[in-house]
């Protein structure tokens, strides 16, 4: 506000919510990343505005008095909001999205996330860690010939119990592996081979990763494929280092890539970029500009068709830190550099 001359932010992304009250939330529809709940910063004061029917849970459950919001509600059949964010918020306002009259500085709030604090590194670390835990004992109950989507059904109440939900789920059997990098699990049965790969979320915080289970013996061109693929990976992390740019570690991916006759593979997807409180902030390409910061999250997704490997990551000033480490699962050692990798191997059954 000081910089920019702005006589108030208002901020009503999920995202931006969860992450300026310690980890509420003001979502009602999953489906959307606008919450119901919006907070109205201004130089002097700080307000939560939200109609009368999540008004309650603000200040009951929420407890957002007691991190110094004035909650100021409105009937819901009433629409106030932009006529009370107005009046408290003055002629000059800014927000993370398109409010009338605003300027948008979504992207501006979004860097102010990036860098986490150490209560932050800790929340994540567990929600990767039971993350970690939920995937991988769902796979090791797999079954030939049980749906897709029975396992993303297993994995969902495992999560829960622990209340976490997520933001994207894939299971993929057999050849959808290969044949899609976006795999929406369906009623399709398995026969052979299963991949698990979730973006999950508690207190705003999100993670991502990918597991993949074998019924029976891992073919030895797979096996081979597979570690390639975790070793291109463990490079961009390697490569993940704060006060560089983060296309550094892009640069480097490809650079794998080639060395390993994988060439075109990279073109195929994205290889992911910063995590926190979205399941990508950034997704690094040749234009990416951003700096990687002390305690930033990331999650590289580099794959090969019919692999990937993918794991949340903490980039420090002591080397990258992998946060969803394998609980559970064989461990594959991958040492890049002066960098000792430990990652999830292909679970044979």
């Amino acid at each position: 506000m000081e910089e920019r001359k702005f006589t108030a932010v208002y901020l009503k992304r999920q995202a931006n919510f969860s992450w300026l009250t310690g980890g509420e939330i003001s979502y009602v529809n999953i489906a959307t990343d606008m919450g119901g709940v919006g907070l109205l910063l201004t130089p002097e004061k700080a307000y939560a505005v939200s109609n009368n029917i999540e008004a309650v849970r603000m200040e009951k459950e929420a407890d957002l008095p007691a991190q110094g919001y004035e909650i100021r509600s409105f009937p819901w059949h009433d629409e106030r909001e932009t006529a009370i964010v107005k009046e408290l918020g003055g002629n000059h306002i800014a927000a993370d999205y398109g409010f009338p009259g605003a300027m948008d500085v979504s992207a501006e709030i979004a860097r102010l996330r990036y860098s986490l604090t150490s209560w932050e590194v800790d929340r994540i670390t567990e929600l990767a860690r039971l993350s970690s835990q939920a995937a991988e004992e769902t796979l090791q109950e797999l079954k030939r010939g049980e749906k897709e989507c029975q396992v993303i059904g297993r994995l969902s109440q495992k999560l829960w119990e622990n209340r976490i939900d997520f933001v994207i789920a894939f299971c993929a059997a057999d050849d959808r592996i290969a044949s899609f990098r976006h795999p929406i699990t369906t009623e399709r049965r398995i026969e052979n081979r299963a991949m698990l790969s979730v973006n999950t979320r508690k207190g705003g915080l999100i993670v991502s990763i990918t597991r993949f289970a074998q019924l029976g013996k891992v073919p030895p061109g797979l096996r081979k494929q597979y570690k390639d693929n975790v070793y291109i990976d463990s490079v961009i992390m390697a490569a993940t280092i704060p006060g560089r740019p983060a296309v550094e570690a892009f640069k480097a991916g490809i650079e794998a890539y080639k060395e390993l006759g994988y060439s075109g593979e990279w073109e195929l997807h994205h290889q992911g970029g910063s995590i926190g409180y979205m399941p990508r902030d950034y997704r690094v390409t040749w234009q990416t500009t951003e700096i990687v910061q002390e305690n930033q999250a990331f999650t590289w997704n580099p794959s090969i068709s019919g692999t990937k490997s993918e794991d949340t990551m903490l980039a420090t000033s002591r080397g990258p830190v992998v946060l969803s480490e394998p609980v559970v699962y064989p461990v594959l050692q991958m040492e890049v550099g002066e960098y000792m990798f430990r990652r999830p191997d292909i679970l044979e059954l």
